[in-house]
């Protein structure tokens, strides 16, 4: 019993090492944004800034065209999200509830999109933004991302959770194949389509690489992207201002987080009931 206990001690002392090692990162931005320039060499490793001092985001918000940058991160993440939302949902549906030839082939084909590498497909994508006149265009930033092949999987995942019988009394009702999938189905699998379409809109809201090489023009780029710009170009040993722009940054994707976590860890469970 005793030896028992003393690895249940040892195991939690291993994760909240870890947890700490993890959170620290946030813990950092967040007292070095409250800091001024002379806190933040005197006590780099003390996360307690005294006395705190807004000054940095107040510098921020009047020196920075921050709302525009916003603007365009979340016009490109709520579109790159509605349609990676609605192109999971359709295309699972049809494979989970219609038989055509080649179906299986065709999901495993799917599947093997996991494994290629991003950097395989930069070039590609980027000489097809190029032909057709999309450089430095948010739809260009759009294109290549509105489908996803993990998306689609766990849609399907969770759409074969739901009892053939009620989609078959449904049928039998009168019920073409739209209102099965509208009225029978989502409602069903809200919470799964929600928690895709909040990890969807993370992902977008934090690229970095893509937006890199498809936005110029500094009226059209993405928070990540201005970010990295303004440490460069203005904060140089400005570390409180340039904590302050990241702290603003990621506060929309830790909000929809924290709200939807529930949702998130379900879908993901779910995707292992049925292989």
């Amino acid at each position: 019993m005793k030896t028992k206990l003393q690895n249940e001690w040892y195991w939690h002392a291993f994760l909240l090492i870890a947890v700490f090692l993890m959170l620290w990162p946030i813990v950092f931005m967040l007292s070095t944004s409250l800091k001024d320039l002379n806190q933040v060499f005197e006590s780099t490793l003390n996360p307690l800034p005294f006395p705190p001092t807004f000054d940095n985001y107040t510098t921020v918000l009047h020196n920075f065209p921050l709302l525009t940058y916003i603007w365009n991160t979340f016009y490109i993440a709520i579109v790159v999200t509605a349609s990676k939302a609605a192109t999971s949902v359709l295309a699972a549906f049809a494979f989970v509830y219609y038989n055509f030839k080649y179906k299986e082939t065709v999901f495993n084909g799917m599947l093997l999109t996991f494994f290629i590498p991003i950097t395989v497909l930069i070039m590609p994508n980027y000489l097809m933004m190029s032909k057709l006149g999309l450089l430095d265009t948010p739809y260009g930033v759009m294109l290549p991302g509105l489908v996803d092949g993990m998306g689609i999987f766990l849609m399907r995942q969770t759409m074969r959770g739901i009892p053939k019988p009620l989609l078959e009394a449904a049928i039998l009702d009168g019920a073409k194949p739209h209102q099965v999938l509208f009225k029978v189905i989502m409602p069903l699998i809200k919470p799964s389509v929600l928690a895709i379409s909040i990890l969807f809109f993370i992902n977008s809201w934090n690229e970095y690489f893509w937006p890199l090489l498809i936005l110029q023009d500094k009226a059209n780029l993405t928070l990540p992207l201005a970010l990295q710009m303004f440490i460069s170009a203005e904060g140089g040993s400005e570390w409180g201002i340039a904590m302050a722009v990241a702290t603003l940054t990621s506060l929309p994707p830790l909000v929809l987080y924290g709200f939807c976590q529930k949702f998130i860890i379900n879908t993901f469970m779910q995707s292992g009931v049925k292989g």
